[in-house]
């Protein structure tokens, strides 16, 4: 479905101007910005594929990775197509980026409307909903009306984002928006402007905004690729920003790189790279560093930053063993871990579920 959608303006020379995230794409009529998904028709903005889906399952929380925000919980998860970014290592490249495989639209697919979403996560006892897969501040109309839709219904919402949004619908988004998982992706504007087509600094400054002027729960991850962003110098960098800008109890999870998409010639990140990245964050005062996309036990457990007791053991995204109350303090020595928590941990477990949605009629 095609729907007519803000933040634009018309230029002095005729064209419109995307005003959705930085790179501010200007549009002729017909015309797609960079995203694919947003486009000039006649004298305004729409965004094509509001209420399709590319994908819809249902995940482990921790695979977005939210490891702080109800741990071992069931989440629905929706991605559409598009991306405003042109990251070189995408790894979900077949729903971001065109390339040889023609018109990215085509791979939408059924119909599911924002209320569907939300009474099929009911049905399916997921607490959660999460936009993801692709870049949810391309669809954010849809996104919105989505978690719009749960909170009616009680269900909290997740958004999986690598930030690059501006100031006026980054408000919009967020303050529908539960948790977050914003993917730094770099402290090098050389990487940012190279790798990923784009830049470090509204990055950093969505990252300000969502800590300092919202109550949405953050989770930050950086994939570490080797030779591109995995020097020591930028790893201090990085999470010394963290520390200084954030706090130092924003869990960090770093992610193993595996070739895909443009970057194939790179090799896969080894474990002993995510532990030197974990070790150096940790030595600039980050309490919860993680290590994802491999099987490392010490970066994959929660643990006391006060009396080093293992609150929450991980195998894989499986929850192995839980010492957090049903209030989210320590059960050894009463201190809080820091997040969000709700009795017990879920206990869905490593499973994946594809699911559809009967979208011959909205409901």
């Amino acid at each position: 479905m095609i729907r007519p959608v803000g933040y634009w303006h018309l230029l002095d020379n005729g064209r419109i101007q995307c005003d959705l995230c930085p790179r501010h794409c200007h549009m002729s009529d017909g015309q797609q910005g960079l995203c694919q998904v947003r486009g000039r028709q006649g004298d305004t903005m729409v965004l094509q594929g509001y209420g399709q889906a590319s994908s819809l399952c249902i995940d482990p929380i921790e695979k977005k990775p939210l490891y702080h925000f109800m741990p071992g919980e069931a989440i629905l998860s929706l991605g559409t197509v598009g991306c405003n970014l042109t990251c070189k290592f995408c790894q979900n490249w077949s729903i971001t980026r065109s390339g040889r495989h023609g018109n990215l639209l085509q791979r939408l697919g059924e119909e599911a409307w924002p209320e569907q979403i939300a009474a099929a996560a009911a049905a399916m006892q997921c607490p959660m909903v999460a936009v993801t897969y692709n870049e949810p501040v391309v669809f954010l109309e849809y996104a919105v009306d989505v978690a719009k839709a749960c909170h009616e219904r009680g269900i909290r919402t997740v958004a999986v984002t690598a930030g690059y949004i501006d100031p006026a619908p980054r408000v919009e988004l967020l303050q529908h928006i539960d948790a977050v998982n914003v993917d730094l992706k770099s402290f090098s504007e050389h990487f940012y402007r190279s790798l990923v087509g784009g830049h470090l600094q509204p990055v950093l400054e969505t990252l300000r905004y969502i800590r300092h002027e919202t109550q949405v729960w953050l989770e930050v991850t950086t994939l570490l690729i080797p030779g591109e962003n995995d020097s020591d110098d930028e790893l201090q960098a990085l999470t010394g920003w963290l520390v200084e800008h954030l706090g130092p109890d924003v869990p960090l999870h770093f992610s193993a790189f595996h070739p895909d998409w443009q970057l194939r010639d790179r090799p896969a990140t080894p474990a002993a790279t995510l532990l030197r990245a974990r070790s150096i964050a940790q030595a600039n005062g980050l309490r919860h560093v993680y290590c994802g996309n491999v099987r490392e036990d010490l970066g994959s457990h929660t643990w006391c930053h006060g009396c080093g007791t293992r609150l929450i053991a991980r195998v894989g995204w499986e929850i192995a063993d839980w010492k957090v109350t049903s209030d989210g303090y320590c059960s050894h020595c009463g201190l809080r871990c820091p997040g969000v928590f709700s009795g017990q941990h879920g206990r869905w477990g490593a499973r994946r579920l594809p699911i559809r949605i009967n979208s011959s009629t909205r409901n």
